[in-house]
């Protein structure tokens, strides 16, 4: 089965399972480290409700730090997903299919990390500088993000599809 995900043409000597078994424990390990930001950053989050400066926030800024509240923990269902998943499909001889869907709910948790990651920047900019502040910090690393998880991926896919010819 060939997939976009699917390293079947890079030279491996190894079986369709033995494939899947590799993407599966690439894609765990990946997951490991997004759920480890994750946490901090909803650990972040919660902590904030409970400091006293917390009451000064105006209703917008509450506005702003419950959406990412819920971001947070939508960002940690969707990277637990694949997790839930191969405890629903375990001995059923469906890796391959697990691994497209758990690489599919990666990038949904890598995207929404990402917009995680700019509206807390954006919330403690509000906090502490200013909306203007907040908005300037907010968009610089979102292009951040998109050079790096997006523009520079597709750099590096064409320049190896370049080099294989």
């Amino acid at each position: 089965m060939s997939n976009t995900f699917d390293d079947l043409d890079d030279g491996r000597p190894e079986t369709p399972a033995q494939r899947a078994d590799r993407n599966w424990n690439e894609i765990l390990q990946e997951l490991r480290v997004l759920q480890t930001g994750t946490q901090i950053l909803t650990g972040f989050l919660l902590a904030l409700a409970f400091q006293p400066s917390f009451a000064d926030l105006d209703g917008g800024q509450r506005v702003l730090y419950l959406t990412l509240i819920g971001l947070s923990a939508l960002s940690a269902v969707v990277a637990l997903a694949p997790v839930a998943l191969h405890r629903a499909v375990f001995g059923r001889q469906v890796k391959p299919e697990l691994v497209r869907v758990a690489h599919e709910a990666l990038r949904g948790a890598l995207a929404l990390v990402s917009l995680l990651l700019v509206g807390v920047v954006v919330f403690v900019f509000d906090v502490v500088v200013s909306l203007g502040a907040a908005v300037t910090a907010g968009v610089v690393l979102g292009v951040v993000i998109l050079v790096l998880w997006i523009v520079v991926p597709v750099f590096v896919r064409h320049r190896g599809r370049r080099n294989s010819r």
